[in-house]
């Protein structure tokens, strides 16, 4: 079995052989779930969408809508990742502006670090806000973050994330918007800072 092509074993599970599916799991569950749990951060919870993922994998399978012959593993990825967002859904109840839902709210992130007195209990809860900050960033739409991050954390221009990405200027322009504006709702609902 493990010789078999991702479609000749799903071909094998339709057909009854539920020991291709086994095959097909073994081959794939590792990456499939270092995906979720890099999203989700969470071992209990990546163990459950992992699981889900599986269950919808087979149902799917069962009733025959799989269609997309050779491609077993990027369906299974897309599966895994709506399954992310929806959780994300279920338990972040902060409405994501999209880069096309807004036109207003100019915002910057590091106005909100700035302390009048660099004391050391400054110093202190700067750092904290900026730890907690770092992590709130994993909640953000996948695109947004990723420009955040190699914006603020790799210092890449915005010329050169347009190129990596494959973009224009101005809609890396715009990600980078779109992600301080949603950080700025997390910030609010996490009560990270008490004065705007």
């Amino acid at each position: 079995m493990l010789e078999l092509e991702d479609h000749e074993l799903v071909s094998l599970y339709i057909n009854g052989q539920e020991n291709a599916f086994e095959t097909l799991l073994y081959r794939h569950k590792d990456r499939i779930y270092n995906y979720i749990y890099l999203k989700i951060r969470d071992h209990a919870a990546s163990q459950d969408i992992f699981q889900d993922t599986f269950v919808k994998i087979v149902q799917t399978l069962k009733k025959g809508n799989y269609n997309e012959e050779g491609k077993f593993s990027p369906w299974a990825m897309r599966i895994a990742h709506n399954l992310i967002i929806d959780f994300f859904r279920r338990n972040n109840k902060v409405k994501m502006i999209s880069e096309t839902s807004s036109r207003n709210e100019d915002f910057n992130i590091f106005s909100f670090l700035e302390m009048p007195e660099d004391n050391i209990q400054d110093v202190i809860t700067k750092e904290e806000l900026e730890s907690q900050m770092v992590s709130l960033i994993d909640h953000l739409p996948e695109t947004q973050r990723e420009i955040l991050w190699m914006r603020l954390f790799k210092d890449m221009s915005f010329k050169d994330i347009a190129e990596l990405e494959g973009i224009s200027i101005n809609t890396a322009l715009g990600r980078m918007r779109y992600a301080l504006i949603n950080l700025r709702k997390l910030i609010e609902k996490h009560n990270l800072v008490t004065h705007f």
